[in-house]
């Protein structure tokens, strides 16, 4: 144990970073189990839609959602979501998942349903671009 405190001492910057890293990791778990939802890759997303029937939640602009959107996904600007909760009463017992451009926006709308109480909500991770970097599809049809 002398050698590891030996260790510590001498390279006193590499181990400060280490003790920054885990605790950045852990903070990052804590953060998603207090938030309530999960964060999911397009091709879970897609599995949910496929077996569970989730239901989409698109959450960028107007102006964003006209450029392409996932098929059939229902569109709540984030600004208008509190509002417009009722819109999405006949899809608390499906998955929904929420999507911005980045997936920032949909942080915040996650945890609003949470807040609401929709029980099974998740995040797609890296939103709208992460989606057509997977090569999935994309419409722009209204």
């Amino acid at each position: 144990m002398g050698r590891f405190g030996e260790f510590v001492v001498n390279h006193w910057m590499l181990s400060s970073a280490l003790v920054v890293v885990v605790l950045l990791l852990v903070a990052t778990e804590l953060r998603r189990k207090v938030l309530g939802y999960k964060d999911i890759k397009p091709q879970e997303a897609v599995r949910l839609m496929n077996h569970e029937e989730a239901q989409m939640v698109d959450v960028r602009d107007d102006q964003e959602y006209q450029q392409g959107r996932v098929v059939n996904a229902l569109h709540i600007p984030l600004g208008l979501l509190q509002d417009r909760l009722a819109e999405l009463e006949q899809f608390r017992d499906r998955p929904i998942v929420v999507y911005c451009r980045t997936g920032q926006r949909s942080a915040h709308a996650a945890v609003l349903l949470e807040k609401n109480g929709f029980k099974r909500v998740y995040k797609l991770s890296g939103g709208m671009l992460a989606w057509q970097s997977a090569g999935l599809p994309v419409t722009k049809k209204s």
